[in-house]
């Protein structure tokens, strides 16, 4: 058989491959993902399945992986299922419109398995490794969706990234890693999305399943397994998704959310803050608010959430948090913030509308429109608006880093979130730094 050119591309790639852009992207998203992964460090779901992952995942006699920002060890496949599902507690991680879905996720606590397991790199193939991750992420993503007629959760696609890491970092032979692909796409978890968002628990996005699966499938193709082949990536009706790999980076097209809820909920919130900044609007003063909005939108339903995992899958909360506290970060996402009455009031208040020019243009675009109705019987309606963070509306450096300070700094302390930063930024140029910025990502936190 003639040599996959996918797979070449999983082996091939080297940091010099890789554009400038390219690179700096790169740093964008895993800082943020790291960001992410400590606003996620005192969730819930982040405090079951680290402990299960301890119990039911042992680190055996090779000593496994240490957890994300825990310290504690299990098995590289438990480390990689843990971490992902941190991460995707806090619902602000970086994304893709055509995937409807998540990448980084998964690809950076498999990574970071790999890497403390014993796969020795430094900080320019650990930068390859995640590029290479998000170039097939994406794409799987796309194609799957394609090919499949239900929407399915990320862990479903994120996890053949997965394996394509674990086969890289593992030195898989190309035989092996068609395995690796095909197994981590029979086994990924192609989970019904639409029954989370209906009925939110902390199942999510499956995001940790796909990260603990690829790299299952790694291993078991290094032990002999046979999997391919994986045909999101190998069918002929999903090729021309392929063809231009090593060419057009789609790690460019990752958008990264301003706010820790669901991405489609986020074009009412910039609808709602710039008709209230317009005309210097108290949220007390809202009588009731409508908002039109595409149809996947409207199914964010949830008016008074008793959960993170309820108030992150959720259009009404979080439009009202924002109001009336003139700002939507974890804080208003979790605890107090759950019983506020000021927000609750609103959130009772809102009419949701499935707008049809809207859903149509779904999901390469998400568009929102809200109304205000004042006490005084007063409309205020806003214009058109759609998530910040996207290649069209980009979040700034600067506005990357006030976001990452704000997830991390109440978690691990104003020195560590810094030299975090530092270590990031540094990784291209001084590559001998990832000992360094592993130990402080994967150590238990002092505060």
């Amino acid at each position: 058989m003639a040599a996959n050119p996918v797979v070449t591309f999983i082996h091939d790639l080297r940091f010099t491959d890789l554009p400038a852009d390219v690179v700096q992207q790169a740093r964008r998203c895993l800082l943020d993902l790291i960001g992410t992964a400590a606003g996620g460090h005192t969730t819930d779901v982040t405090h079951i399945i680290r402990c299960h992952a301890v119990r039911h995942f042992g680190a055996g006699a090779d000593g496994g992986a240490r957890l994300l920002l825990d310290g504690r060890r299990a098995s590289p496949v438990g480390a990689a299922l843990a971490g992902g599902m941190m991460i995707d507690s806090m619902d602000c991680h970086d994304g893709h419109v055509l995937t409807k879905g998540h990448a980084g996720v998964a690809l950076l606590p498999a990574l970071l398995a790999l890497v403390d397991s014993g796969s020795a790199i430094d900080g320019h193939e650990f930068l390859t490794a995640l590029v290479l991750g998000y170039e097939i992420a994406t794409r799987a993503g796309i194609a799957l969706h394609t090919a499949a007629c239900d929407y399915h959760t990320s862990g479903a696609w994120n996890a053949l990234a997965c394996a394509a890491l674990g086969a890289r970092l593992l030195h898989l032979s190309a035989a092996q890693t068609r395995h690796a692909l095909g197994t981590a796409e029979y086994h990924g978890p192609r989970s019904p999305m639409m029954r989370c968002i209906d009925y939110p628990t902390m199942v999510k996005d499956g995001s940790g399943w796909g990260a603990m699966v690829g790299l299952s499938a790694a291993y078991l193709a290094a032990d002999g397994f046979t999997g391919a082949p994986a045909l999101t990536l190998e069918g002929e009706d999903v090729s021309h998704f392929w063809n231009d790999v090593g060419d057009r980076w789609r790690i460019r097209e990752q958008y990264f959310k301003a706010y820790p809820v669901c991405r489609w909920a986020q074009p009412a919130v910039e609808a709602a803050l710039a008709l209230q900044r317009i005309h210097q609007l108290d949220a007390g003063n809202i009588e009731h608010i409508e908002v039109h909005t595409f149809h996947e939108g409207t199914r964010l339903a949830a008016r008074f959430p008793a959960t993170t995992e309820e108030a992150q899958y959720s259009l009404p909360f979080p439009v009202a948090a924002a109001l009336v506290r003139g700002h939507l970060g974890a804080a208003e996402v979790t605890g107090a913030a759950l019983s506020d009455p000021a927000i609750l009031r609103l959130t009772g208040s809102m009419m949701l509308v499935d707008d049809a020019y809207y859903s149509a243009r779904f999901p390469a675009e998400r568009w929102a429109h809200v109304t205000f109705v004042l006490k005084d019987g007063t409309q205020r309606t806003s214009t058109p608006a759609i998530a910040r963070g996207g290649s069209e509306n980009p979040l700034s450096d600067d506005e990357l880093r006030a976001k990452y300070c704000a997830l991390a700094e109440p978690v691990l302390g104003t020195d560590r979130t810094a030299r975090i930063e530092s270590l990031v930024h540094a990784l291209a140029d001084e590559s001998h730094t990832l000992p360094e910025l592993l130990n402080m990502i994967l150590e238990k936190p002092q505060l």
